[in-house]
């Protein structure tokens, strides 16, 4: 059997994008090279890894148990890899870092430059996708690390507990919460209440902290960033939560729209960062986390290690 790690790649990515053309373009190497080499596995193999047609693409029975132990074996290689780069210099290589969308454009900027001073060898690259994704990612060795608001229930993965975020309530300057001098989240109209699309976890963390069921308005006012809440807010179109890392020092009382810290203990999240337990290259978490705990504002409440 003259199977490699090559072919193993070869199957994996047939498997995720279901198409022998995007597979070969992502492993940067021709269709008929990619179709051949797996088509000789199978014969090694004497099985039938993907059931091929001109609409899909389908994973086998036993396909799935193949591609299954070929992540294991790439996820293997590649620690391998970055245990034999560690071991020259710990801060050297390559780091992939994912970020959910409500934390990604507010956190990345106050740490990034810190981090690429920091470690000069080092090649990071960000990626920006809601939370379920990330998680994924990391578990298949697509990703090192996330950054997450909710603690992993994997048990292949741990955490570290960078900092507690609170929330602020964003309303127009003309709202009658205005008129409230200390507001609560039972003075909320959750009618006038915009979030996030479902699938995103600070929907959730909002919807967790209101006092009543969930309204219809909400059901058809919800955007895909907070950005377009913070908009949907300035025109007028209703109020919303927002993390405290997101807090615009331009917005003061001569602006259009006021911001207000909600002061319940239930009104903030804790934000981690997340990895596989197996990681080896733990230089690399112990100094991203202190870089993110000391960019950190004022307005959020650094966690310690």
């Amino acid at each position: 059997l003259t199977m490699n790690l090559r072919d193993l790649k070869y199957i994996c990515a047939v498997a995720d994008l279901k198409h022998f053309g995007r597979a070969a373009e992502y492993c940067n190497i021709s269709q008929p090279t990619l179709s051949g080499q797996i088509k000789k596995l199978e014969n090694e193999l004497g099985v039938t890894l993907f059931e091929r047609n001109y609409k899909v693409i389908r994973v086998t029975e036993i396909g799935e148990k193949v591609v299954s132990l070929a992540r294991q074996a790439n996820l293997a290689a590649d620690q391998i890899n970055k245990v034999a780069i560690a071991a020259q210099d710990p801060l050297s290589g390559s780091i992939s870092i994912g970020l959910i969308p409500t934390i990604a454009p507010y956190l990345i900027p106050l740490f990034a430059k810190k981090l690429r001073k920091s470690m000069t060898k080092m090649t990071i690259r960000y990626v920006e996708d809601i939370t379920d994704r990330l998680v994924d990612n990391i578990i298949h060795g697509k990703l090192d690390m996330a950054v997450l608001a909710t603690s992993p229930i994997e048990e292949t993965l741990t955490s570290i507990e960078l900092f507690s975020e609170p929330f602020w309530l964003l309303y127009p300057k003309n709202h009658p919460l205005s008129k409230i001098n200390d507001i609560q989240m039972e003075d909320v109209d959750q009618e006038d209440l915009l979030l996030l699309a479902e699938g995103h976890c600070f929907r959730d963390q909002a919807l967790s902290i209101c006092k009543s069921p969930q309204s219809t308005q909400q059901q058809f006012l919800q955007a895909t960033s907070l950005e377009t809440l913070i908009n949907l807010v300035i025109s007028g179109q209703g109020i919303t939560l927002i993390p405290a890392l997101a807090i615009r020092n331009k917005w003061n009382s001569k602006s259009e729209i006021i911001k207000t810290k909600i002061n319940e203990k239930s009104a903030q999240r804790k934000v981690y960062l997340t990895f596989r337990k197996e990681f080896s290259r733990l230089q690399i978490i112990d100094a991203l986390t202190e870089i993110i705990r000391n960019s950190l504002p004022e307005t959020v409440a650094t966690s310690c290690s």
